[in-house]
């Protein structure tokens, strides 16, 4: 991917963002790219545990970043940028990776993708409180349908109550929209690339060790699945959909970008199928499909 000259440009001047058509594409190339997430985690979860998966894609996924940083000499973020940094950090790069990866241990990708289609809804209401716009009644109560379907589901599927994967999940619906829309934030002063790059690098410290302690207690099996899903959540999932994310963030803004979301979770179903072979219930795509349409109304409604 070439980087734009702008990217070499001090973290205090604001970045040009680029055209809108460019910055939608980047954002539905995040969105494919975030679509093959659960499955690539449920093959690395063939070979390695939980915590030794997270941890490391984490130093896989950093290093490239670092290695990026060094080699163009990006200067370190100022200071009142830092704090955004970390929020970033621990919502995307730790919080939903490893809540994510715990769900997954015994919930299928389908019954996860159709949980995590409240994402855009969420981080939208993220982006409302965080940059202080009033959404419109209407935006509100698409909202609460979406997500009334979405627990209506949840519990349906886990037999009249959630499920401890469940609440893995809605935690990382939190934890997630509160990093996408901090780095949407941070975007529009310094390339969208940098974001997560730095994000990344200011985990290492933490997750080098988390590496280290967990493959030594966590057995780990090679396998041309596992080391697959392993690179395509460091590589792919961790960097590079989410420099072109936030790239197309920065471009249409965190609403409208995170609305396009909306396509993740049908794309998931379509790779649980294909590449896991999972059988899906009627009540997945339906409300998938419910959650589409709340979607779409929240990106009419005006604040």
């Amino acid at each position: 991917m070439r980087v734009q000259s702008s990217a070499t440009a001090p973290t205090g001047i604001a970045v040009p963002a680029p055209p809108k058509t460019f910055g939608t594409l980047q954002a539905a190339l995040g969105v494919a790219a975030f679509s093959l997430t659960f499955p690539a985690t449920a093959w690395g979860l063939e070979g390695f545990g939980p915590w030794s998966l997270v941890a490391v894609r984490s130093v896989l996924a950093a290093l490239v970043a670092g290695g990026c940083l060094l080699a163009l000499r990006v200067p370190v973020p100022s200071r009142r940028h830092r704090r955004g940094l970390a929020v970033v950090a621990a919502g995307v790069v730790v919080g939903f990776p490893l809540l994510t990866t715990l769900a997954l241990q015994t919930s299928t990708t389908a019954h996860a993708a159709v949980v995590v289609g409240l994402l855009p809804l969420t981080t939208a209401l993220f982006s409302a409180l965080r940059m202080g716009t009033r959404p419109s009644r209407t935006f509100w109560a698409a909202a609460l349908a979406g997500a009334a379907a979405v627990v209506a589901f949840t519990v349906q599927q886990s037999g009249g109550a959630l499920t401890t994967a469940d609440l893995y999940l809605f935690a990382a619906l939190l934890v997630c929209a509160a990093g996408y829309t901090e780095g949407g934030r941070l975007a529009g002063v310094m390339p969208g690339w940098q974001v997560i790059a730095w994000a990344l690098v200011l985990c290492l410290p933490f997750s080098v060790p988390a590496a280290a302690l967990a493959l030594s207690y966590e057995p780990v099996h090679l396998t041309a699945h596992s080391v697959a899903g392993l690179l395509w959540v460091a590589a792919g999932s961790q960097f590079v959909g989410l420099v072109v994310w936030y790239r197309g963030m920065a471009a249409i803004g965190i609403p409208k970008a995170s609305q396009l979301q909306l396509a993740q979770p049908l794309l998931t179903l379509v790779w649980s199928v294909l590449l896991l072979g999972e059988h899906l219930t009627v009540a997945a795509p339906l409300t998938a499909a419910a959650v589409l349409v709340c979607i779409a109304v929240t990106q009419r409604a005006r604040g």
